[in-house]
């Protein structure tokens, strides 16, 4: 690296803010499971500038009503803190108001949740007009149960909110009017915006829809770019696309919309699904789903559920989805040893064997491609194209080649 780049890099690193993650084990979830809960939460902290020097984690029943982690572990926490001079705790759950209170009573620094660093992120990506109300709206609907103690002003302070004590009832009702003022203007806005995009929808006519849906960061708006020749902003960080993109995509002079939309997250704040759900029309009104999967990831099984669910949430999981597990020069492939008689799962198969056990198990089309380097994208086009072909014949639901035969399905 040059000595410029060397710099660069420092002072990108001179701004990260430093902080400790905290997270719990709980009796639904192992301690594989918290560990890499808080690896997202990392990567989450990382993409807000945000850099975890620390991570706590307790075993309990159930998170501590009054300071989330028990009296011990909060001291533990509290000390480190004092002597490394942190000013953040990041938490990987949604903590009350009175949790948040405490806990920067306790700590003596500034206190995020796992919803309101997903809020702050949500704020810094939205870069349209439609995408920033969406953003504000959640935001101030995450506020609103938590309004005792606070500010009104609302802007991030000392970590995400301003905090004053004492305000008194009569404050108190005044910024509860306000909050509930401001939501009230910004879902007017948005329903403005709504109608107009629906407009916009309703002039493409009857175009074939195709959407790109999937885990954030799992590589969908560099298979847009790579499908539709053009240049959506892709970035190896959580949540790099917020608004729809939508190009038209012509293959073998079959035309049809491919969209690209925000990416889902496990803990997902309803605030962010309940106000993005008008940007997610394109997903609901789509013919079919591409549903990309990071076949690298080690909890992708679970990332897939996290997918579905939120289709559920959004009415749209009776779609025809095809699955596109992409990142294949990134899977890593251990072997087991022959003595070694636990049950095979992603990792310790190789991704022929992946591929023929995800096909037998859920008795569903899928490709197994690497978008950054261009493996198997040919072939995605061709099955995109025959998908596209039988919707326009009115072969819906699927049936015949893809949907039902996999005999040629292979990896790239």
């Amino acid at each position: 690296m040059t000595e410029k780049g060397t710099q660069v890099q420092n002072k990108q690193e001179s701004k990260m803010e430093r902080a400790v993650l905290i997270s719990a084990v709980t009796p639904d979830i192992t301690e594989l499971q918290a560990n890499e809960y808080l690896d997202e939460l990392e990567f989450l902290a990382m993409t807000a500038s945000i850099e975890g020097v620390k991570r706590f984690l307790q075993r309990i029943d159930k998170p501590n009503s009054s300071t989330y982690v028990g009296k011990g572990k909060l001291q533990d926490i509290k000390d480190y803190i004092a002597e490394n001079d942190i000013h953040l705790a990041v938490f990987d759950d949604e903590l009350s108001g009175a949790q948040v209170r405490n806990l920067e009573k306790e700590l003596n620094c500034s206190i995020l949740d796992r919803t309101s660093l997903i809020l702050d992120i949500f704020a810094m990506r939205a870069q349209t007009a439609y995408a920033k109300t969406q953003v504000q709206l959640a935001r101030y609907q995450y506020i609103l149960p938590r309004l005792t103690g606070m500010w009104s002003h609302l802007e991030r302070q000392r970590g995400g909110r301003g905090t004053r004590g004492g305000a008194g009832e009569k404050q108190l009702e005044t910024d509860r009017r306000i909050v509930m003022d401001k939501i009230s203007q910004l879902k007017d806005q948005l329903k403005k915006i709504d109608r107009q995009m629906a407009t916009q929808r309703s002039h493409r006519g009857s175009m074939v829809r195709v959407s790109l849906v999937g885990y954030t960061n799992v590589g969908k708006s560099t298979i847009m770019n790579l499908l539709s020749k053009s240049n959506v902003f892709a970035e190896n960080k959580l949540f790099a696309t917020l608004d729809t993109t939508v190009r038209k995509v012509v293959i073998d002079n079959t035309p049809f919309l491919l969209s690209d939309t925000v990416g889902f997250i496990r803990k997902l704040p309803h605030q962010l699904v309940e106000s993005f759900k008008s940007t997610l029309d394109e997903v609901r009104e789509a013919d079919i789903l591409l549903h990309v999967v990071d076949v690298s990831h080690p909890n992708f099984e679970d990332q897939i559920k996290v997918v579905k669910k939120t289709l559920e949430e959004i009415g749209a999981a009776n779609k025809p989805v095809f699955m596109v597990f992409n990142k294949i020069d990134a899977y890593k492939f251990t072997p087991k040893s022959e003595f070694d008689l636990s049950e095979d799962r992603p990792g310790n198969i190789s991704l022929r064997q992946l591929e023929e056990s995800w096909v037998a198990k859920e008795n569903s089309p899928a490709i197994f491609i690497s978008a950054k380097e261009k493996k198997g994208i040919d072939k995605l086009r061709n099955d995109l194209y025959k998908m596209v072909g039988e919707t326009i014949r009115g072969r819906y639901p699927f049936t015949g080649f893809l949907w039902q035969n996999f005999d040629d399905l292979e990896v790239v």
